[in-house]
């Protein structure tokens, strides 16, 4: 059996670069675990590897969907099951590359997620949403699943609804139903090689900053601008994620364009930040700091461990 790479972090360390790199090296091909790069149109928001940087290694879960389409931690996992068979059945090796944490161990540990429930409950809080505003909805969730909205921003109205929809199905918080698995850490098939970068705080909140200044530069503005004429809601799940929802307050007159660009950095350097806490508890993780070792040496290291297991196996 070929093995299985995953490579996560906080945003902006160097995920993508480093999985073009040992893709390169070891004839593999990548699966996108990033919630929004999923999404036709939306590139410069979600730091989309362009073609270039690529290197014409095949990217899968990438430009897929309409931005109006749902995507959700379910809809990963199925498709990942079958693109991680399909890429070893072409022998090469399946390197997953992204830093959404539940998408990543949804693959891992085997989650199961709720059942959809009725278009009824889901219409219901909509309705509520329109009439009320997407305040009160969230002041509703906090009530029934704080620790969930705690996790959400208010205007994710998508996925407030989505926890909304579960309570009312199994009177059971979300939250409750999956803390239990996000705190057990099941030992991984051996054929699994989970790799974790990491990066000083100082260093990786300049790259941040850098990145947010990229993006106002390469036209994220622009990108918006034209996604909302070509008709797509602003309440968009997709529109909900940083940079989106940013340009968004600036496009409607809230924020000034500096305020806009204080804040969008802001909110990046905190969800690194949460995302290192979640990663941080997996002890499963082999970490690298991108600081001490370089992309070559980490690129030669997976590559020894791969080759490493291939010849056991064999």
């Amino acid at each position: 059996m070929l093995p299985l790479v995953i490579i996560t972090g906080p945003t902006a360390v160097g995920k993508s670069v480093l999985g073009v790199e040992l893709a390169i090296r070891v004839q593999g091909e990548i699966i996108s675990g990033d919630s929004v790069q999923v999404y036709k149109k939306l590139n410069i928001g979600s730091a989309k590897p362009t073609r270039e940087e690529q290197k014409d290694i095949p990217h899968h879960l990438v430009d897929c969907l309409d931005p109006a389409e749902p995507f959700t931690a379910a809809c990963f996992q199925s498709l990942t099951k079958v693109l991680i068979t399909e890429i070893r059945s072409r022998g090469k090796i399946p390197i997953v590359v992204g830093g959404t944490g539940l998408y990543i161990r949804s693959i891992l540990d085997g989650y199961s997620f709720p059942e959809e429930g009725s278009e009824s409950i889901k219409n219901k809080w909509l309705e509520f949403a329109k009439a009320q505003g997407n305040c009160r909805l969230y002041e509703v969730l906090k009530r029934y699943d704080p620790v969930s909205a705690e996790k959400l921003h208010p205007n994710d109205t998508s996925r407030i609804i989505r926890a909304l929809e579960v309570y009312e199905l199994t009177g059971l918080p979300l939250s409750e139903q999956r803390d239990y698995l996000e705190k057990e850490y099941p030992e991984l098939d051996e054929s699994v090689l989970y790799i974790g970068l990491t990066a000083p705080r100082g260093f990786l909140y300049e790259r941040i900053n850098r990145r947010c200044d990229q993006m106002i530069e390469s036209g994220i503005i622009d990108e918006v601008s034209s996604l909302l004429r070509e008709g797509y809601s602003p309440k968009l799940k997709a529109f909900q994620s940083i940079g989106y929802r940013h340009v968004l307050y600036y496009l409607k007159g809230t924020v000034t364009l500096n305020e806009m660009l204080r804040l969008l950095k802001r909110d990046t350097r905190r969800f690194a930040k949460r995302q290192l806490t979640w990663f941080r508890r997996d002890p499963r993780i082999r970490w690298y700091d991108m600081t001490i070792s370089g992309i070559d040496e980490i690129v030669n290291d997976i590559c020894h461990t791969c080759r490493v297991f291939q010849s056991r196996v064999q």
